[in-house]
């Protein structure tokens, strides 16, 4: 009788798993170090955004690796009749519905509150996703989280959308660091694709340290 040996991983194969047990212990790691500090700092933007009668945080969902839906947590940056306010805006603005037909985003939104503004510009608004990063919702490092339309619609060609859902979108990643939302949406899919293609500990590092020169200059955030 002759036993057939299971056929072992490849080389290739081998490494991009010890990356990603690497990666995922950082993510709990580093996350857990920066969680704790800054808890009571949370806890004072969240009763600040609460003075207008809304919630304090606002979940989004947002697709992640594999294609699983996860509710994407921020600190809430928008009026509580937003929905309401950009649908009006749309109807009526041709400029500004070109605008969000074209990234997504609009550079003067009306529904940004001023405190808002200040929790973008400073990108504390994002501190709750380490939230979903301990959960393995998320990553420290990874593509923009993206909404189900914004996959089916806007995440082309093909291969693109399928590296995107091969990885788990992250709090920071390459278009952060290459413009945020200076950048045209072609150009934010593209350096998502490249970095889920050829993802690496240095790459993290670098976008990591580079974030923090991002948020500093407060470059690009709309």
């Amino acid at each position: 009788m002759i036993l057939h040996n299971e056929p072992s991983l490849s080389a290739p194969q081998t490494k991009k798993k010890h990356f990603k047990k690497t990666k995922r212990f950082f993510d709990v790691f580093a996350s857990l170090v920066i969680l704790i500090p800054l808890l009571p700092v949370m806890g004072l933007i969240l009763l600040c955004v609460m003075r207008d009668g809304g919630p304090g945080l606002f979940g989004h969902q947002r697709i992640g690796r594999r294609g699983m839906p996860f509710t994407c947590l921020k600190f809430r940056t928008m009026r509580v009749d937003g929905d309401a306010v950009l649908a009006e805006l749309l109807a009526t603005d041709t400029v500004a519905r070109k605008e969000w037909n074209a990234n997504r985003k609009l550079i003067h939104d009306p529904r940004v509150t001023p405190f808002g503004r200040l929790l973008r510009s400073t990108s504390l608004d994002e501190l709750p996703q380490l939230l979903n990063v301990l959960r393995g919702d998320m990553s420290l490092v990874g593509p923009r989280p993206v909404t189900q339309n914004e996959l089916d619609l806007y995440y082309e060609p093909d291969c693109a959308r399928l590296a995107y859902l091969s990885v788990r979108p992250g709090i920071t990643g390459p278009w952060q660091v290459g413009g945020r939302s200076e950048l045209s949406y072609p150009k934010r899919v593209a350096l998502d694709h490249q970095y889920a293609e050829q993802q690496s500990l240095r790459t993290d590092m670098l976008i990591l340290f580079r974030t923090i020169n991002v948020v500093m200059r407060r470059t690009g955030a709309h």
